[in-house]
């Protein structure tokens, strides 16, 4: 399953669960997002032909991230870029998260491991503003 987190004309992230399946490719992003996310379904002796990428300047004015929830269970907070809360949604060992505009938060359910992939290099305190979480009370979960 596939879920697209929007609000107003603004793509905040993509969630891709665990029990996503489908033969062949399928990427979640349009050609022009900074950072690109797609899955891949091959079956055995499937050969992807050695390559490498080219050299290719590219501009990055916002940080995107992707994070694989490895163990646990994590809640993510939406936010827009006014840092108003948006909504909340559970994450489960095998989803994969891309974070792509927007502000984000978690709160680890349960002790948790993540691996997170973004953008480089990282810019130190300037990269980010932080604020304060939702209150538990106030949750608007999907």
């Amino acid at each position: 399953m596939i879920e697209k987190i929007n609000h107003n004309q603004l793509q905040l992230g993509v969630i891709v669960r665990n029990s996503f399946n489908k033969q062949g490719i399928e990427f979640f992003t349009d050609d022009d997002s900074s950072q690109q996310l797609g899955y891949m379904n091959r079956p055995k002796d499937y050969v992807i032909a050695p390559h490498r990428h080219n050299l290719v300047p590219r501009e990055v004015h916002l940080t995107q991230e992707v994070l694989f929830i490895k163990s646990g269970k994590v809640r993510v907070d939406f936010y827009d870029n006014e840092q108003a809360y948006l909504k909340s949604s559970i994450l489960l060992p095998g989803d994969v998260i891309l974070l792509m505009d927007g502000g984000h938060g978690f709160k680890m359910i349960e002790p948790s491991e993540m691996i997170e992939v973004k953008q480089g290099p990282y810019c130190g305190e300037q990269d980010k503003v932080r604020f304060e979480p939702i209150p538990d009370s106030e949750l608007n979960l999907i």
